[in-house]
């Protein structure tokens, strides 16, 4: 028998996967229009962060126990400084990336950008959750 708990672990997995297959997806067509702005990428990555936004927010939700909260609260915390990280020095930090290939870039913006668009609701519900525990304990 399949418990709520293991549907939450492969849910998760799931989840971090679509956002892998997406960022690849996505950091082609980017690639492909040399352009994070072009029309047809634009849209295509609107769509992806919203649906990572409301899989996040599933998590969150439903998904972290008690004892996963401090790991998946500095995991996030991680992941979240890492992308503003790059992207302030996105010059300096990629340039090695567009040396062996400019695909590389694409794809390696695009899973950050979309692991980070999903673990940011579920973080910040659960950090919420969290402190609303904490102040009813006192």
């Amino acid at each position: 028998m399949v418990t709520t708990d293991e549907i939450a672990q492969y849910a998760f997995m799931a989840f971090v996967a679509i956002a892998v297959i997406a960022g690849l997806a996505v950091g082609f067509l980017a690639y492909d229009a040399q352009d994070w702005t072009a029309t047809s990428v634009a849209d295509a990555n609107a769509y992806v962060t919203l649906i990572m936004l409301i899989l996040g927010i599933i998590v969150g939700l439903v998904s972290i126990t008690t004892k996963e909260v401090t790991p998946f609260l500095i995991s996030s915390i991680a992941l979240m400084v890492t992308r503003v990280g790059l992207g302030t020095a996105s010059g300096d930090v990629w340039k090695p990336l567009e040396n062996i290939h400019g695909l590389l870039y694409y794809w390696a913006t695009g899973i950050l950008n979309y692991i980070v668009a999903f673990a940011a609701p579920a973080a910040v519900i659960i950090a919420i959750r969290s402190i609303w525990i904490l102040a009813r304990e006192k």
